[in-house]
């Protein structure tokens, strides 16, 4: 591998999502530059390697580096999880020929992650759940539940050793609201926005009051589910809430201990560091 010639250790994390993808360039536990894509899977090889050397392209790190077109020269490597199988693909030959001088880690069965999973079968949690799992181990005390708001809501579980022990998905805010938009003859496509009041007095309104205190409620409710049923007090554990719709109800959810945007790219930065 050529050695970077700018920050050491600097590395390229891809949370490759239904959706979305997130990419950030992490050092040492720090969040240095993030980017948001959309997941698509006609996007293919070659296309990809072409986007992701322009956000690099226009990073602090590649400018810092004095190498701003040859990312191999100050990138560590790169770690990756997808839940996208097709896009996955795309993105090993994109690292196989584009990116071949660099290091590359993919979260998937045989990757030492460090977290036991507790479930009936282990291989069907996804990636990305295990890689939110490590890093709310890592960084939140205690036991912990993740929450992660993206094209599903996802909620994940981890004890006091760092084991993830289950969870439950629920649908997502954007998925709830295309249906809506297609199912109900006199509703429409609506801002995912906080409304003035609950109840509200127009359609729109009364859409996003469903969808921002709905989804909260929702939230509340099944975390002190989880939280009884774990035996716990609500104190003794660490709520923490990531994904890139997280904004739109995190405000109105009692109970939350962290919001942290980047849990994903970070549990990556982790795995990586034990796979080198």
């Amino acid at each position: 591998m050529t050695q970077p010639a700018g920050p050491p250790g600097t590395l390229l994390c891809a949370d490759i999502g239904n959706s979305r993808t997130t990419l950030g360039l992490l050092r040492g536990g720090e969040v240095l530059d993030t980017w948001r894509v959309a997941t698509d899977e006609r996007r293919t090889a070659d296309e990809w390697a072409v986007l992701v050397r322009g956000l690099l392209a226009e990073s602090s790190a590649a400018v810092s580096s004095g190498a701003v077109e040859e990312p191999e020269r100050w990138l560590e490597g790169v770690a990756v999880c997808a839940t996208v199988p097709a896009v996955l693909h795309e993105w090993r030959e994109m690292l196989e020929r584009r990116f071949a001088g660099l290091t590359a880690v993919i979260v998937e069965p045989g990757v030492r992650t460090g977290v036991p999973v507790h479930m009936d079968n282990p291989r069907e949690v996804g990636a990305d759940r295990i890689v939110n799992a490590l890093a709310a181990a890592t960084y939140h005390p205690g036991p912990a539940i993740v929450v992660d708001f993206g094209t599903a809501t996802t909620f994940d579980v981890v004890d006091a050793r760092g084991a993830y022990v289950g969870g439950a998905i629920a649908p997502g805010i954007e998925i709830s609201l295309d249906a809506l938009g297609r199912r109900g003859a006199q509703l429409r496509q609506v801002e995912v926005a906080r409304p003035r009041t609950v109840i509200a007095r127009n359609t729109v309104e009364a859409l996003q009051s469903g969808i921002v205190f709905g989804f909260a409620s929702q939230v509340e409710g099944i975390v002190a589910r989880m939280v009884d049923e774990l035996g716990l007090e609500p104190d003794d554990v660490s709520v923490v809430a990531t994904g890139g719709l997280a904004p739109v109800v995190v405000d109105e959810i009692d109970g939350l201990t962290a919001h942290s945007p980047w849990l994903t790219l970070l549990g990556l930065e982790l795995v990586f560091a034990r796979n080198r």
